[in-house]
C-alpha cells in the first residue's frame, strides 16, 4: 500500500508525461509548438464544465476534452503549415494567450475567480490507462509506414513531399493528436488539482512541457517519460526553490545544450546498449 504523498508524486509524473508527449508527437514532423498549454486548458475546463455543470460521467467528459483539443489543434494546424521553426513557435504562443484571456474572462467557466467545485476524479489507474494507450499508439506509429512517412518529413519535408508523402495530411494529423494529447491531460490535471483558472494553463505550463520533452530527449519515444519523471520528482527534493522553479529548469536547461543537447535519451540508445551486451556475451570465453 503506497502513501498518499507517493500516489500523488505518480499521478503528477503520469499527467506531466502525457503533457510531455503532446509536445514530442507534432516533434515528429517537425512542428514545434508553444501552445500546448492552450489545447491543456481547454481539455480541463471543458472536462469540467461537463463534470460539474451537467453531471456526466468523468470517462465521457475525458473523451470529449480530448476530442475537442484535438479538433481545435487541427485547425490551427492549418496556418500553421505555411511557417515553421520560430515563427511557429510565436504563432502558437500567440494562439495559447488568446485561450488564456478568452478562458480569464468567461463567466460561463468561472473568469478570474476560476473554476472550482470539481470533483476528485483523477486516479493513478486512469492516468495509468490513458498513459498506456498513448504509448501504445506512439510506439505502433513509430515502427508503421506512417512512421516511416512522418521520419521522411523530419528530415527532409520537400524530399518526402517528392516521393509521394502527403505532408500537409500528415502534419495537420499530427499536430491535432498533439492536441488532444494535452487535452487529455488537461482533463486529468483539473479533476486532481479541484481547482483551476486561466493561469495554469499560460506561457510557463508551455515551455514545461517542451523542457519536459527535450530534456528526455525528442528523439526516442522513450524521452519524455523520463524527462517528466525526473522534473517531476527532483524538486521534490528542492521544495525550498518551488517559487524558482522556472529558474531552476531555465539553468537546467542551458546545462543540458551545453553538454547533451540531444537529450538524456536518444533514438538508437537503448538498441546500442543491448546490441553491445549481447557483443559482450558472445566473446565471453565462460
Amino acid at each position: 500500500m503506497i502513501s498518499p504523498y507517493t500516489e500523488s508524486i505518480l499521478i503528477f509524473i503520469g499527467i506531466n508525461t502525457i503533457l510531455a508527449y503532446s509536445f514530442y508527437i507534432p516533434m515528429t514532423t517537425n512542428q514545434i509548438s508553444g501552445g500546448q498549454g492552450a489545447f491543456m486548458g481547454i481539455g480541463a475546463y471543458l472536462s469540467a464544465a461537463m463534470t460539474v455543470n451537467y453531471h456526466l460521467p468523468f470517462p465521457v467528459a475525458l473523451i470529449a476534452s480530448g476530442l475537442l483539443s484535438g479538433f481545435v489543434g487541427m485547425l490551427v494546424g492549418f496556418p500553421a503549415l505555411r511557417i515553421r521553426g520560430l515563427y511557429l513557435v510565436i504563432m502558437t504562443l500567440g494562439f495559447a494567450e488568446v485561450v488564456r484571456v478568452f478562458f480569464l474572462t468567461s463567466e460561463y467557466f468561472g473568469a478570474a475567480y476560476g473554476f472550482s467545485k470539481i470533483q476528485e476524479l483523477t486516479t493513478m489507474t486512469n492516468v495509468a490507462v490513458v498513459l498506456g494507450l498513448i504509448i501504445f499508439v506512439v510506439y505502433r506509429l513509430e515502427g508503421s509506414y506512417l512512421g516511416r512517412a512522418l521520419e521522411a518529413i523530419k528530415e527532409n519535408d520537400l524530399a518526402a513531399e517528392t516521393l509521394g508523402v502527403n505532408i500537409t495530411k500528415l502534419k495537420v494529423l499530427m499536430f491535432g493528436f498533439g492536441a488532444m494529447v494535452a487535452g487529455l491531460g488537461g482533463a486529468l490535471y483539473a479533476h486532481y488539482a479541484l481547482f483551476i483558472d486561466s493561469n495554469n494553463f499560460g506561457f510557463h505550463r508551455s515551455i514545461e512541457m517542451v523542457i519536459f520533452a527535450i530534456f528526455g530527449g525528442v528523439t526516442s519515444i522513450w524521452g519524455p517519460p523520463i524527462g517528466a519523471a525526473i522534473l517531476t520528482v527532483f524538486p521534490e527534493g528542492l521544495r525550498f526553490i518551488q517559487e524558482w522553479r522556472m529558474v531552476f529548469y531555465g539553468l537546467l536547461m542551458i546545462l543540458m545544450m551545453t553538454f547533451r543537447p540531444q537529450g538524456l535519451v536518444t533514438k538508437h540508445m537503448f538498441k546500442d546498449v543491448l546490441s553491445r551486451r549481447g557483443r559482450q556475451e558472445v566473446g565471453d570465453p565462460a
